[in-house]
């Protein structure tokens, strides 16, 4: 079976990217084969669509609600034959897999498309192509186009299997708001060697850039009476923070985790500010508070912290309760802290609560009311046995985030990678207000915390003809309370979009669905089992309208008569 040709088109418009895979496949041997098509996409996009087309007759995926899929599905095969089409691979990918029986001489073409809203991060965004053919490939290309209307401030690309040969097959050319980036090896720049037909490309290929910004109160763009408003304020003074860091030192930490942990913390307790406050609690069955009271980061007290970490070894159980009720407790009690500062628990554990508190919902609830919207509660799961659902909901609850930190070779990075993130908190209480009679299905437009690096996003649909939009962001910084303010010429912004090639249809508007289904998906975590319900009816009905592959809906993939009839593809879960 060769993959005579691989092609895969991305245009980014404004940070939404839309990535379409081709694979066609001809089957050069006597007798039918089966061809596969796998591809790795980010756990943050959405499968949008799917076909296979087998000499010239076409197979569409169907995307429907996740029931009504299963149900067909059943009907169609005894259950326990296929495992579903997509998987969790790592800590950013899952995979999409589907295999075809193809006669002799016979060709396939697969093509998958998804979309996702770029995310921007310690100050760039990252648009991550996964690069597996596994073979030699005669017709390679990877095409990325990216307009972004603010002008783009700087532009990366490389792949994690490059070399100088592969390089000559890269070409990147910009101006002021678009840019083209080409990879086009031929199949002599593919091989590991002259003799093997083994291929080079195995790896990532990954495009990193950001955008200039000069509004203070952000960026805002329209189509078709859909807008979107981007924030990202620079260079504001910094919060001090008072952290609590809430460690993990039972049994299932001994080995690799505890030291991984170790190496991470050194490195974290590095990066604090002279002006932030800290503290350390550890646990097992037993809670240690370090000190009594959160201490300034001094030169001093950062390295006696240091060498009281050098020293954590793991046994014992797992009192999760205990712990942060703790932790909680030494923010409560702290005194002389800046009058203007952000209060944060971070904690790191790899199990389940085994002892004190054991009921995970009795602890989600005293630990909600002891932090009473006061503190933000971050927490990082290590490995797979921690309860994942049981973190998220506890840091969603509590204005945080949960991540899951993958048991690897880089876990440390990870770690550290995560505290980066949080570890420059530049507004706090911010609201985004826009006029309420003239806009609809308008996302989250208040947020709790802005941290330096990151993007706020507020997406809704403008419902009456108005001319000018008018925002008002207001929030507090270190230093004062601010108001911005900004209109919008929506006519002016229309023109923007108008006549480009790089512009899919009503990109905002399919932008407005996927970061309100996102949206809605985090709210049906931590919201009442009563309240459940409606959100989700309300993602699903957006899921299905926008053709979207999420957790509610499924993705019938059908196949040839001659074979397995149908597969479904489901969006897995971090959570799982």
């Amino acid at each position: 079976l060769e993959i005579y040709s691989l092609h895969v088109d991305c245009k980014v418009t404004s940070r939404f990217a839309h990535t379409v895979i081709t694979s066609r496949i001809v089957n050069r041997a006597n007798e039918s084969r089966e061809a596969t098509f796998e591809v790795e996409l980010p756990k943050t996009a959405f499968i949008t669509n799917f076909s296979m087309s087998i000499d010239g007759e076409v197979y569409p995926g169907i995307i429907k609600e996740k029931a009504a899929a299963q149900n067909e599905y059943d009907t169609a095969i005894s259950q326990g034959q296929s495992a579903g089409l997509v998987k969790i691979t790592d800590r950013k990918l899952e995979q999409f897999h589907v295999s075809v029986n193809i006669a002799a001489a016979s060709k396939v073409t697969f093509e998958l498309t998804y979309e996702e809203l770029l995310k921007r991060q310690l100050g760039k965004y990252e648009l991550l192509i996964k690069v597996r053919p596994k073979q030699l490939v005669k017709h390679f290309q990877i095409d990325v186009h990216i307009f972004e209307p603010q002008g783009i401030h700087f532009l990366e690309a490389d792949g994690t299997f490059m070399t100088n040969e592969l390089t000559e097959a890269l070409t990147k050319v910009q101006n002021e708001t678009k840019a083209h980036i080409l990879f086009k090896p031929t199949v002599d720049q593919q091989k590991k060697n002259s003799e093997l037909d083994e291929t080079l490309l195995n790896g990532d290929f990954v495009v990193r850039y950001d955008v200039k910004r000069e509004a203070t109160a952000g960026d805002i763009q329209i189509v078709n009476g859909y807008f979107v408003h981007y924030f990202a304020p620079q260079e504001m003074p910094v919060f001090p923070k008072n952290v609590v860091f809430v460690i993990d030192r039972s049994g299932s930490m001994a080995g690799r985790k505890i030291e991984q942990t170790v190496d991470a913390l050194l490195k974290i307790l590095q990066d604090l500010r002279p002006e932030d406050h800290f503290n350390f609690i550890t646990f097992s069955n037993k809670v240690m508070e370090w000190k009594s009271s959160l201490l300034p980061a001094t030169e001093e007290n950062v390295a006696s912290a240091a060498a009281l970490v050098q020293t954590l070894t793991a046994r014992g159980g797992t009192d999760i309760s205990g712990a942060l009720l703790a932790a909680v407790g030494v923010l409560e009690k702290a005194e002389g802290l800046p009058e203007r500062s952000v209060s944060m628990i971070v904690l790191l554990t790899d199990g389940q609560p085994t002892s004190g508190e054991r009921n995970v919902e009795v602890i989600q609830e005293n630990v909600q009311k002891a932090i009473n919207g006061k503190y933000a509660l971050f927490c990082l799961g290590f490995g797979f046995d921690v309860s994942y659902k049981f973190l998220e909901k506890m840091a969603l609850s509590n204005g945080g985030i949960a991540r899951r930190i993958y048991e690897n070779a880089d876990a440390a990075l990870q770690l550290q990678g995560f505290y980066q993130e949080v570890a420059t908190p530049i507004l706090m209480q911010i609201e985004m207000q826009y006029p309420e009679n003239s806009i609809e299905g308008l996302t989250r437009n208040n947020f709790k915390l802005f941290f330096e690096g990151s993007e706020i996003i507020v997406s809704g649909k403008i419902s009456n003809e108005l001319d000018l939009l008018p925002v008002e962001i207001k929030a507090q910084s270190h230093t004062s309370d601010l108001t911005l303010k900004e209109e919008a010429n929506v006519k002016e912004k229309e023109q923007v979009f108008q006549n480009q090639r790089y512009v899919f249809g009503n990109f905002i508007e399919r932008l407005w669905a996927y970061l309100t289904i996102q949206q809605l998906l985090e709210k049906v975590i931590s919201a009442q089992e009563e309240d459940q319900k409606a959100l989700e009816a309300q993602a699903l009905d957006l899921s299905l309208r926008y053709s979207f592959v999420t957790p509610l809906t499924s993705m019938v993939v059908t196949k040839p008569s001659d074979q397995q009839q149908k597969e479904l593809a489901n969006k897995p879960t971090e959570a799982g």
